[in-house]
């Protein structure tokens, strides 16, 4: 900055140019200077007028210096518009406010000496020299976005890294022959699998081929900077070229699953195609380190991976402690139209500043195409650059030319720098081209003719830059053919490889986190009661505050309540069961995390996990406080999105299957925002990619006329996604259940998604309420059957249901006398309990019926799910009907009045008066409406 003596009335243009900056946005001058214009503000606040500059005739060599002040900040700030980005050659239109004529200068001042300025390059003597140096680095092959940044230490850092080498470093022979050679071996093995396996999908790197370089600059610096594990995540465009030559995926294996010969041939892996796949490895650079490189796999919906990566780091950090985010790095690797198109992507961003959520920045690499699909850059976005939304979070922006693998690499090592440096996110806007169409077998040319008219003659970035190197010397004319005809050699070798390969088995031995864990068996039970004298200690914690904590006195009653349950003087509620089971596992030293919107009170306020000092507003986690040794406590108002957040607490519990991690749906039916992330990952990762997770779902479901979105967690969905024992699906009716299903997550030894359809009217019904030694003995029970303990023999019909359905059946039942009516609570759908079903309904000898009766439409709820199953089970005598409301369009009424209706006439039919002459047998369900 110029110092403040320089304010003479002879820099009176200057300034002015300078405050009108300000009034745009002071973030974007010096705090000096935001000083100075503020206090002119506050004193044209007190005199009631705005200050005004002298005027008076300009000092030639003093409007010099600060037009020359003025163009360096506009070089930064706008350079990036005017630069050589294309590899295909279409110059952007000029930039208007670069015009010398914008700073008050000419053509005859070009060759004017200037003295000092504020650009850090090499010294400049004229105008002329300065201008040439401000274009070199800014509007070359390398345009870049910082100076929205507030921070100024990073603006610094930038400009002292940029500037002094016009953004063009020199590289070493050596340096550039890795480089050569990566770009050489890449388009290599893109050649040899257009030649082997012709009309097979691969979706080439081929235009893109710096990535490959630039990932290797981004790990190899990572490492030589604390990294200790980088963990990708990408789309299916290059996959195959970086799983070979980043993560070091064995060409056999690659080429073997286009061969087939490795085919998973066992149910329950029925694998993915090969570019939606994954690999890890340990890599040793060249400097030496060792760093563990992962790339996660994903599924088509492109950028679903996003916040699952950032999941998994974040759980890495948390297991490891590394706090400060040293060694574990996210690198996320997009497409440009997609980056732009969905919506995941800005819920990302939005998270990674939260503490929470924050993993310390990512490494950013947009693989910018210039088209998407068929698409046109001009019809998937509005903005000129795909990066144009990452502004938001303030970071620092590199386009680059892939045709310059140099400039490509210099931005990759100056963003894994930036990264490590600040624990900020950082982008590399890699803009190249797509030498076919969409994938191998797709015909560009029917909508983009011109576009690749000038591909189909463009040389590829491999021979550009070898050329280049032979020129200057730095490798001889025949080492790019050696390069590749090692490549194609290894290559051939491992297609022979391939060939031999033996089918994929499933994974039976688990490493690092999952060491000891294993896959699910036959039995999927677990130990989960708790001694009286442990919940009450575990009460006792939750009870206690600190001396000087001042309660809110409606919660002096909340924690009177739960001292008395714990006593068992008083049933114990939902809440309280919740508070045990997780402090209980707390206190056995797993780590617990517990995320959704308004979970720390709990949207039915019943929670109350994290109090508020009515004084001060200062705030307590009793089961952050029970021990001092415990399991990590975590509990977090999330953002309102469910898609980006489930996907990173999926993320979380698949890379740690040690900690209970749970995700709380503010309303059932708000899983909705979230399904790619239920379907894709959280229902099929296993049988895909043999990636499990142990992640719960709370899901509040029932009804109780709150209309169409406050009432169905679509348990239907969830059921229609089950197969193979993928999900476990349950439905707990008391608070112990509740208890020890949670429980039994963390202690069996495999883990598996659970989905929870939760209470919200049961949460103070005290018919629901549990009792002290439901507790401190049994376990989760698949089925609860009619605690009336009616006479079975007298019993004609047997009603099964779930959720407080029981609750509304069960009253007018127990008023018939004696009751011919069993009522069978459902708790586990699935797994599917069959043979404890037979069980029960074998006890029953006498009855002739049996009911579904389920609150929601028939084309909803576990109908459809569970009826083929009945009827597999049903005995001969019985007759399996539906009892419920009508098939529906919408999940439920928006009328309390007509919801009313609906449940007295579907508990008004499944109570209906048994008729004592016995059906004729059948083996179809009847639907009753």
């Amino acid at each position: 900055m110029v110092p403040l003596d320089f304010f003479q009335r002879s820099n009176s243009a200057y300034l002015e140019r300078l405050q009108a900056q300000f009034n745009r946005d002071p973030q974007s001058v010096d705090p000096e200077w935001r000083a100075f214009f503020s206090g002119f503000e506050a004193g044209s606040a007190n005199e009631g007028s705005a200050p005004a500059l002298a005027s008076q005739d300009d000092q030639p060599a003093d409007r010099l210096a600060e037009s020359v002040a003025d163009l360096v900040h506009s070089y930064r700030e706008l350079g990036h518009c005017v630069s050589n980005l294309d590899p295909l050659g279409h110059a952007p239109p000029p930039q208007p406010l670069l015009a010398l004529s914008e700073f008050s200068l000419t053509d005859r001042d070009l060759d004017r000496p200037i003295g000092a300025t504020p650009f850090l390059g090499p010294p400049t003597q004229t105008l002329r020299e300065l201008i040439a140096a401000l274009q070199t680095t800014y509007c070359g092959t390398i345009g870049v976005e910082y100076l929205g940044i507030a921070d100024k230490a990073q603006r610094t850092w930038l400009q002292e890294r940029m500037e002094p080498v016009l953004n063009h470093p020199t590289f070493s022979p050596d340096a550039a022959r890795r480089i050569s050679d990566l770009l050489i071996t890449a388009e290599t093995f893109e050649k040899f699998l257009q030649a082997k396996f012709v009309g097979q999908k691969r979706f080439s790197l081929e235009g893109a081929e710096a990535l490959i370089p630039l990932l290797d600059a981004v790990i190899e610096d990572a490492a030589a900077l604390g990294a200790r594990e980088m963990v990708m995540g990408m789309a299916h465009r290059g996959r195959l070229n970086v799983l070979a030559h980043i993560v070091h995926k064995p060409y056999e294996i690659i080429l073997s699953e286009f061969l087939g010969t490795t085919a998973p041939q066992s149910s329950g892996a029925e694998g993915d195609v090969k570019h939606h796949l994954g690999y890890s490895t340990n890599r040793i650079t060249s400097q030496g380190h060792q760093i563990h490189c992962s790339l996660s796999s994903n599924p088509s919906h492109l950028e679903l991976v996003d916040p699952v990566i950032e999941g998994m780091v974040r759980a890495k950090q948390d297991r490891a402690g590394d706090r400060v985010h040293q060694r574990f790095v996210p690198l996320l690797v997009h497409g440009e139209a997609a980056f732009t198109g969905q919506g995941i992507v800005s819920e990302t961003l939005s998270l990674s500043e939260l503490p929470a959520y924050r993993t310390g920045g990512t490494v950013h690499v947009i693989i910018n195409n210039q088209v998407g699909f068929t698409a046109t850059p001009q019809q998937t976005r509005f903005t000129p650059y795909p990066t144009d939304i990452a502004r938001m979070i303030q970071t620092p922006i590199f386009h680059v030319n892939a045709d310059d693998p140099e400039a490509v690499v210099h931005a990759a090592r100056l963003a894994i720098r930036f990264r490590q440096q600040f624990k900020a996110d950082v982008f590399i806007d890699l803009v190249c081209y797509r030498r076919h169409g969409h994938n191998e077998v797709d015909e560009p040319t029917f909508t983009q003719p011109l576009m690749y008219q000038q591909i189909a003659k463009k040389p590829s970035v491999a021979k550009i830059y070898s050329e280049r190197l032979i020129a200057e010397g730095k490798i001889g004319a025949s080492e790019p053919e050696k390069i590749e005809q090692h490549i194609r050699q290894r290559l051939d070798e491992s297609l022979q490889m391939a060939r031999e390969l033996k089918p994929k088995q499933r994974i039976t031995a688990f490493g690092g986190l999952w060491e000891g864990l294993e896959r699910a068996g036959a039995d999927w039970s677990a130990r989960t009661a708790v001694s009286a004298d442990t919940l009450r200690g575990l009460t006792d914690a939750l009870t206690r505050l600190p001396a000087d904590f001042h309660l809110h006195r409606k919660l002096k009653r909340f924690f009177e309540a739960r001292a008395a349950m714990a006593a068992g003087q008083s049933p114990i509620d939902w809440s309280c069961a919740e508070a045990w089971a997780i402090g209980s596992l707390l206190m056995e030293g797993t780590a617990v995390r517990l995320t959704g919107q308004d979970v720390e009170r709990g949207t039915f306020s019943h929670r109350h996990a994290v109090l508020h000092d009515v004084h001060d507003g200062a705030t307590y986690v009793p089961l952050a406080h029970l021990a001092e040794k415990q399991g990590c406590f975590t509990i977090v108002n999330t953002m309102l999105s469910e898609l980006a957040v489930l996907g990173f607490e999926y993320g979380y519990s698949s890379a740690d299957p040690h900690a209970l991690v749970m995700w709380e749906a503010q309303f059932g039916d708000f899983a909705n925002g979230a399904q790619p992330i239920i379907d894709q990952f959280i229902a099929s990762g296993e049988s895909k990619w043999q990636r499990m997770s142990g992640i719960v779902l709370v899901l509040p479901h029932g009804y109780e006329g709150q209309g169409p979105e406050h009432s169905s967690a679509r348990l239907e969905r969830f059921l229609q996604l089950c197969a193979e024992d993928n999900l476990q699906v349950c439905y707990p009716t008391h608070p112990a259940q509740y208890f020890h299903v949670l429980r039994r997550q963390m202690h069996r030894k495999f883990r598996k998604p659970l989905i929870i359809m939760s209470p919200k009217s049961l949460l103070r019904d005290e018919r629901s309420a549990s009792r002290l030694d439901d507790f401190t003995s049994g376990e989760f029970r698949l089925l609860i059957d009619d605690p009336a303990q009616p006479d079975r023999d007298r019993v004609r019909r047997l009603i099964l249901c779930t959720g407080h359905l029981y609750y509304a059946l069960r009253h007018p039942r127990d008023e018939k006398s004696p009751p011919d009516i069993a009522l069978v609570r459902v708790e586990q759908l699935y797994p599917f309990p069959r043979t404890e079903l037979q069980s029960i309904i074998a006890r029953y000898r006498r009855a002739t019926e049996i009911y579904w009766v389920q609150e929601e439409p028939q084309n909803m709820g576990a109908w459809s799910f569970i009826a083929p199953r009945l009827l597999e089970i049903v005995p001969d005598r019985c007759v399996l009907t539906y009892q419920g409301r009508r098939e529906s369009a919408s999940p439920a009424t928006g009328s309390f009045r007509l919801h009313q209706f609906e449940e007295r006439d579907l508990i008004s039919r499944a109570l209906a008066r048994v008729e004592k002459s016995q059906p004729a047998p059948s083996a179809t369900a009847t639907d009753s409406t």
